[in-house]
């Protein structure tokens, strides 16, 4: 697993599928609060325009020496729920980020799973 001390140093990096093709540029990543691991990147996406920033699992994933290489395709991540560049994932949209994924998700209402580091 990471170190959540490293994660400052992640921000700017090539993100790849698990095929190494290029998804986009990691901008933030989030921690579960239960554990305070990361959990999931956010990848910067799209064109220059009208980017915006999708959701990848951090699980399996492995950091090379310019790039974070996640254990997913880049036609789901590319498709998976998504925030504006300057958005905010909102605790009632944390489900359905996990649910992209098939991954377990619980909290109690009004609780909030991942934070922003």
């Amino acid at each position: 697993m990471f170190q959540v001390e490293d994660i400052r140093e992640w921000r700017g990096r090539a993100v790849v599928d698990e095929s190494g093709s290029k998804v986009g540029e990691l901008e933030a990543v989030y921690v579960d609060t239960l554990t305070d691991q990361p959990a999931f990147a956010t990848v910067k996406t799209g064109m220059p325009t009208r980017q915006r920033l999708v959701f990848a699992p951090l699980d399996g994933a492995t950091l090379g020496p310019d790039h974070v290489r996640v254990a997913h395709p880049k036609k789901q991540i590319k498709n998976a729920p998504a925030i504006d560049t300057d958005g905010e994932l909102l605790a009632a949209d944390e489900g359905a980020v996990f649910a992209h994924y098939e991954l377990a998700y619980e909290a109690a209402p009004d609780e909030r799973r991942l934070a922003r580091r």
